[in-house]
Parts: C-alpha cells; sequence; structure tokens
C-alpha cells in the first residue's frame, strides 16, 4: 500500500449521475472503514472565501501580543479565546501553536441545580476590538463548512447503507460547532517544550467529523495500517477529513477514528491551518448506527484512561479541562478534581 498520499475525494460527484454517486460511495466507504482520513475536494467552498479567511487570520496573529493576550481563553469559562504558544497540552505535553477558538455564537449557559457541567462549553466568543473583519469571516465559515459538513455526512452514511438521515436531530437544535484558527510558529526550542517537534500530539478527535483547511507548508501527519505516522501532503483547494471517535463509538469500530498528529515546522518557519468540528448538541445521546456492515465491526478500544460517556457533551468538557489546565484551574476547579476527568 502506498502511503504517499491519503484518499482524494470529490463530493460533487454526489451531482453527476448515479454511476458517479455510486463510485463516490464505494470511495467514500473504503477511506471511512480502512483510513479514517480523506481529502475532499468538490467541495463547494471558493477561492475567495478561503482568502478572505486566510487573511483574517494572518491579520489576527500579526496584532501585538497584548492584544491577543487581552481575549485570552484563561477570561472565559467557557474555553473561547486566543491561547498563547505552549498553553495547551495533549498527551502530557506542551502543544507548539497559538490558537484562537471560536464556537456558535450564543450566550452564555450557565448550568443550574442538576444540570450537566458541560453546559459551560456554550457561551459566547472573544473577538478583537480593532478587527472587526474577523468575527464576519470566522462565523460566516462555520456556517458554510456546516452545510459542507451535513452533506458529506449524508454521503458518508449512505455509502455504508445506513439511513442518511439517521443523526439530523442530534445537529438540528444548537449543535456544538467548533472552529480553531491556529499558529505553527516554527520548531520549539528543546527546553521549552517536553516534547520538542511537537506542534500538537498524536490524538484523535472526539467529534463526528472534522473538515481541516491547512496552508501548504505541511506538517499533519496521520498514522497508517503500518502504525506509523505519515505526511499529508497538502492538495490546494482540498480540505482533509478525519472521522471523529462518536462515529466509531457508534459503528463499533467500523468507521475509523484515526491519531493524527502535527510536526513543528522546521525553523522559524509558519504554518496556518484552520480545523472546523462539526458535533451535535452537548446534550445528544449518540445511538448505534443501523447498517448492514455491523457485523463485520471489529468492536471499539477501550482506554481506561479515556472514559467515553454516552452524552457528547460529557466527552467534549473532559478534552477541554484536560487541554487547558489553565483556564480550567482559574474557572473549572472542582470539575478537575473529579476522578472522571483525570489530568493528562
Amino acid at each position: 500500500m502506498s502511503y504517499l498520499q491519503l484518499p482524494v475525494i470529490d463530493l460533487s460527484a454526489a451531482d453527476r449521475g448515479p454511476q458517479a454517486r455510486a463510485l463516490l460511495h464505494a470511495q467514500l466507504h473504503s477511506a471511512a472503514h480502512d483510513v479514517g482520513f480523506f481529502q475532499l475536494t468538490g467541495h463547494g467552498i471558493t477561492e475567495t472565501e478561503t482568502d478572505t479567511l486566510m487573511s483574517a487570520m494572518r491579520a489576527f496573529f500579526a496584532l501585538p501580543e497584548a492584544d491577543r493576550l487581552a481575549i485570552g481563553n484563561i477570561n472565559s469559562p467557557h474555553f473561547r479565546g486566543y491561547t498563547r504558544t505552549g498553553d495547551e497540552h495533549t498527551g502530557g505535553s506542551r502543544d507548539w501553536r497559538d490558537q484562537l477558538d471560536i464556537g456558535a455564537e450564543r450566550p452564555p449557559h450557565v448550568p443550574g441545580p442538576g444540570e450537566p457541567a458541560y453546559w459551560w462549553l456554550e457561551g459566547p466568543n472573544q473577538w478583537p476590538a480593532g478587527l472587526p473583519v474577523l468575527r464576519a469571516a470566522a462565523l460566516g465559515w462555520i456556517d458554510r463548512l456546516s452545510e459542507v459538513a451535513a452533506r458529506l455526512l449524508h454521503e458518508l452514511l449512505t455509502a455504508i447503507g445506513a439511513p442518511p438521515d439517521f443523526y439530523d436531530d442530534i445537529f438540528a437544535d444548537h449543535p456544538h460547532l467548533h472552529l480553531k484558527l491556529v499558529r505553527y510558529p516554527g520548531s520549539a526550542p528543546d527546553a521549552a517544550a517536553e516534547s520538542p517537534g511537537q506542534g500538537v500530539g498524536a490524538h484523535q478527535d472526539y467529534g463526528f467529523l472534522t473538515l481541516l483547511l491547512q496552508d501548504q507548508v505541511g506538517g499533519l501527519q496521520v498514522q497508517r495500517g503500518d502504525g506509523e505516522f505519515h505526511e499529508v501532503p497538502p492538495i490546494p483547494g482540498a480540505f482533509v477529513v478525519n472521522l471523529g471517535e462518536l462515529l466509531e463509538v457508534a459503528t463499533n469500530g467500523y468507521l475509523k477514528a484515526t491519531n493524527h498528529r502535527v510536526v513543528s515546522p522546521p525553523g522559524a518557519t509558519e504554518r496556518y491551518s484552520v480545523p472546523f468540528f462539526y458535533n451535535p448538541r452537548l446534550d445528544a445521546r449518540i445511538e448505534p448506527l443501523p447498517f448492514p456492515y455491523a457485523a463485520q465491526a471489529p468492536g471499539v478500544t477501550s482506554d481506561p484512561a479515556n472514559p467515553l460517556f454516552a452524552e457528547y457533551g460529557r466527552n467534549e468538557l473532559k478534552g477541554w479541562l484536560r487541554a487547558h489546565p489553565k483556564a480550567a484551574a482559574r474557572h473549572h476547579a472542582d470539575l478537575v478534581e473529579q476522578p472522571l476527568v483525570p489530568a493528562r
């Protein structure tokens, strides 16, 4: 098997007649079952839309650090805002990147008596005062990528013989959509990180689908069938798509949530990327997916240090508490101390 490139899938084939759509479904089935990653073209997002977002993102990271820290996520009990380089953790080590975390713009939901703590994750974003173009570009991107992801999920479920609308209800009202604007500022000094070269450590995503826009620098690596991490060469205009743990659990391991990481670019080279996470409502309970290949599912590997819960929001909250220890300690010290969210 060649690992030089992920499968490349053209979503627009769904509109080109039964034969083209059948081929699309065969490709989606194979990529989701065998790899858990693929490159997506034919998605309908224009170069102008992409350039607008990338320009606004670069303008944000060009702001003085004091302006970025003014909207630091340590100020937000909802984990929204800016995280400076080294303050996010994966696998117990600091990630050598800085980023802005953005979600659907909603009022704060402070959990009331008897309500789950994951409602803390719903709330307003923080925006830099001097860059209004960023808000419009980021929220517009969330809307557009939501359309692409919803269509892709329908085609993927159809590809494995499942009802395409099976999960529509859990995305119908207040889905937990999440966008990151990320800059990798180059290699970390050896003394500045527990794992030198770790742009972001190896992990799987929690949700349903991730659509990643990346520049041409490279550095994303995916763990393939040989157990090794392989580079993902960027394709202009394509999104890198990966499946999250919810789809793996829903199919009892038939669809794959695959480990991936980012290696810091060499020297002072900067890398920019924009992952979009298509996730259901926080209170969604993920029902097992009925599909004809269920008997072939290998099962899901259970990691006792990383328990998975029926409600999506509990998994999402667990991830934020681990990845952002400073914000967690400031706003949610009582949650960090609970045994179901051990520190990484």
